[in-house]
């Protein structure tokens, strides 16, 4: 969403620092991507008065002006001029010699049919004011002449670039953003006045925030009916059809249009906006099209209301009716596609055909003109669900299904509607004879949530005053009223977002500041439920990945098919993305190209993610889409696996000064090591082989099922890049998972140590030994462990020497001698006896 500065400026009654405002929009409300500047490339312009103008000697169409720029020209100077509106007396913008106009053009002196111009007089085009180049800008201003342009008209500007989350339409509009500024800079929110108006009165509402407003009444029982004269209509109970001022109206289709207004103005002309109306709607980048349709932009943008002119001369009854699409019905939209409704879609239409998909489009068959004297003008809420799969399913989008999808202010219609009403006679003219109808068949009332001050210190940890609470709540349009020991907080309509008690808390939160929240870590309790087992071995994996010298990496999980077993996305974002992986490799590969481009060459990565395929049997191709597998008998869900995959190219370690210049490049032997190490802790029961006609390895398991893969890797790659290889693991879920450590207090009794010289002959290992004395000596055995290897004089050919330590104890009482010597002479004649092995002499 991109918003003026000036504009919120008018509406706060202040200046705005552009750069203050964006950082308190990213710690308070959402993030601002970027503050461009806007017309600053007219520093150099400035107001000049002419003083004189008489025909060029040399050329009839060309006059010479005598213009006054100030003090600092040292004088008048003659301009040859063009154009035929320039008048003695009247100021204008002038680009002095030297001046730097928009498009990068430097403006010099010289001769014009052998007379001097020094400078020129400037249109609105050559200012990239607009696209008027017929004449030169005439100046309403009583600066002096000599005053830069900037400083003497309202030009320079900054569009705000606003990342507005899908959960906030109130942000898609510069009365929400000022809304919450006014809430962090202090200060209220009130409508501009609108130029040639009757009445500068703001449209209700959160006219003055901060105020607290009553909740509207849900009113019931009777036909339509029409509000007052100049004003919004109100709830009109339970009907569905109604007239205005000649032209029928009927709600078909109440769940697809909960709400729908319509008014209708007489005696309108359509005509270029004025100056004031194409600057603001420039300001944040939209084009100028006639007052009517203008007009209409500007109250989107201002209120997040999307409208809708319909020329009455076009309206076949005259008649207006909301209903559902028909099967196979056609409409060719504004720009010129004939498109196909259904039964899913809204649909606004006359007596005969429809005019308008509703939320998303009108035709041209309606479409105000410079012959239109009569307008239809329409204000609706439309359900978002309803908005959102028809814009996906014509493949079309517009400013106005953007905020009807996210949803907009069902209670705020009547004020958005008298709003564009007085603005619409104040730049068309004409009149509206009778007040809008306002069809409305199930009204509702603001939602209220009661909230628990503690509640609030509680999560968020800190304490919060209840006066404080209110505070923050009424700065951005909530009412606040106690009840008992809790606050009963009514939810404007603008906030669809708010729904629970944590969703106030969050708004104290962010009000507040989170930047304002203590950063030390407090005391906690932890929780008691263990990690479930994938958890633990991704946790395994990405720690010993990591401490190899690999980083992470997150990458999306679609891409283009990737072998007869892809699985197809019913509703792909891009036909670049149009199945979900079957492998984890071809996005880490992208990922490393995007490190080549940008001179990064030494690379290591690894990811832990789903990869998706049909499994054996399954459907392929485009009827293996998800929503088929869903609905067709016979054909199951895709197999989703959890897989690790790593890519590694460069240098094998980071360069240091004793090795010289020159680092060696990793090759097949490194990703050997690599997918080793990722093998073991993936999936340990497999083991590590030579693949099969290819050169790398392959992790089979017992059973001889193929879990991983490691090879060199295709890649776009620049000449100076290292060979680049890759892995993939499937994870085994509890793969690796040790048994849950158990306590055990430290011993009270001392223990017994025993150290023993053993023979062993050729093949026994030590390990084998060890066990042989545990299961010999028993319980008793706490520790047994080598601390000794001989082979030379005094021991048998084919033999060696080997000592180890034991130690006994009993944690229940003190070990008596016998008792030990016992333990290990059980535990040498099974030696002697099993292995072979006998105590060694001396």
């Amino acid at each position: 969403m991109i918003v003026s500065r000036r504009w919120l400026e008018a509406l706060l009654g202040r200046s705005l620092d552009a750069a203050a405002v964006a950082e308190r929009l990213t710690m308070h409300v959402a993030a601002v991507d970027t503050v461009t500047p806007i017309h600053q490339d007219l520093s150099d312009v400035l107001v000049g008065r002419v003083l004189e103008v008489k025909r060029h000697p040399n050329a009839d169409r060309l006059t010479l002006c005598l213009v006054d720029a100030g003090p600092a020209s040292g004088g008048p100077v003659e301009v040859v001029c063009g154009a035929p509106n320039v008048q003695a007396g009247k100021s204008y913008p002038y680009a002095p010699v030297g001046a730097v106009l928009p498009g990068g053009v430097t403006l010099e002196r010289k001769k014009i049919r052998g007379v001097e111009s020094n400078g020129m007089l400037c249109s609105a085009r050559e200012l990239g004011l607009g696209e008027d180049h017929a004449g030169i800008l005439e100046l309403d201003t009583d600066a002096a002449p000599g005053t830069r342009l900037l400083d003497a008209v309202p030009l320079g500007d900054h569009q705000i670039a606003i990342d507005v989350p899908a959960n906030r339409p109130d942000l898609l509009c510069h009365k929400g953003v000022a809304r919450e500024l006014a809430a962090v800079l202090g200060g209220t929110v009130k409508l501009p006045p609108i130029p040639g108006a009757g009445s500068a009165a703001p449209a209700g509402g959160d006219a003055a925030l901060g105020g607290r407003r009553r909740a509207p009444s849900a009113r019931g029982g009777g036909a339509a009916r029409a509000a007052e004269p100049g004003a919004a209509a109100g709830p009109s109970g339970p009907a569905t059809s109604g007239v205005v001022d000649g032209v029928e109206v009927r709600l078909e289709d109440p769940e697809g249009a909960p709400r729908y207004m319509i008014a209708v103005i007489r005696g309108v002309t359509v005509a270029p906006s004025p100056r004031w109306l194409t600057d603001r709607l420039s300001s944040v980048g939209q084009r100028a099209i006639n007052n009517v349709v203008d007009a209409t932009n500007y109250i989107l943008f201002e209120l997040n209301q999307p409208l809708h002119a319909f020329d009455l001369a076009k309206l076949r009854g005259p008649a207006v009716i909301v209903r559902r699409g028909r099967a196979r019905e056609k409409i060719v939209t504004l720009d010129g596609v004939e498109r196909t409704l259904t039964a899913e879609m809204t649909a606004i239409c006359d007596a005969e055909r429809p005019t308008i998909i509703a939320g998303v489009m009108g035709s041209g068959e309606s479409e105000v003109s410079e012959a239109t004297r009569d307008l239809v003008l329409e204000c609706a809420y439309f359900q978002p669900t309803r908005i959102r799969r028809t814009r996906r399913a014509l493949e079309l989008s517009s400013e106005s299904s953007y905020r009807f999808e996210r949803g907009i202010d069902l209670l705020g219609m009547p004020d958005a509607l008298r709003r564009a009403v007085e603005l619409i006679t104040a730049v068309a003219g004409g009149e509206l004879r009778e007040p809008p109808l306002d069809l409305w068949p199930q009204p509702v009332q603001e939602k209220t949530i009661f909230l628990r001050p503690e509640a609030v210190s509680r999560l968020l940890g800190i304490a919060v005053e209840r006066a404080e609470i209110e505070r923050l709540l009424s700065s951005v349009g909530f009412f606040v009223a106690p009840k008992d020991d809790r606050l009963a907080v009514q939810v404007p309509g603008w906030r669809p977002d708010v729904t629970r008690d944590v969703d106030l808390v969050e708004e104290v939160a962010r009000l507040r500041g989170y930047d304002a929240f203590p950063d030390e870590l407090r005391p906690y309790r932890p929780g008691t439920v263990p990690d479930a087992p994938v958890e633990r071995a991704k946790s395994r994996v990405r720690e010993q990945l990591a401490r190899a010298g690999f980083f992470e990496a997150r990458t999306v999980p679609l891409g283009p098919a990737d072998g007869p077993d892809a699985v197809a996305l019913v509703n792909p974002i891009s036909s670049e993305e149009t199945h979900l992986r079957t492998r984890l490799l071809p996005g880490l590969v992208r990922r490393v190209e995007h490190n080549w481009a940008n001179r990064n060459r030494d690379v290591r990565l690894f990811e832990i993610g789903t990869a998706f395929r049909w499994k054996a049997g399954g459907t392929t191709g485009e009827a293996g889409t998800l929503k088929d597998s869903l609905t067709v008998e016979g054909k199951g869900l895709p197999d989703e696996r959890t897989c690790v995959a790593a890519v590694l190219t460069g240098a094998r370690h980071p360069p240091h000064w004793r090795e010289g210049a020159k680092v060696p490049d990793m090759d097949l032997w490194d990703l050997k090591h690599h997918f080793e190490l990722a093998v073991g802790l993936a999936c340990p029961a497999a083991r590590v082989q030579v693949a099969a006609g290819t050169t790398g390895w392959e992790a089979v398991t017992t059973t001889g099922e193929a879990v991983g893969w490691a090879g060199a890797l295709q890649a776009d790659a620049p000449v100076w890049a290292a060979p680049l290889f890759g892995l993939e693991v499937d994870l085994a879920v509890g793969a690796g998972d040790e048994a849950p450590l158990a306590y055990r207090a430290l011993p009270v009794h001392p223990p017994v140590e025993r150290d023993v010289a053993l023979l062993l002959p050729a093949g026994v290992t030590a390990a084998a030994v060890a066990d042989v004395l545990r299961r010999g000596a028993g319980a008793l055995l706490e520790r047994v462990e080598v601390f000794d290897e001989y082979r030379g004089p005094g021991i048998p050919t084919g033999h060696r020497s080997v000592a180890w330590h034991c130690t006994f104890r009993d944690p229940a009482r003190t070990l008596r001698e016998q008792e030990v010597e016992q333990a290990l002479e059980r535990a040498l004649r099974s030696l002697e006896d099993e292995l072979g092995v006998r105590r060694r002499a001396g």
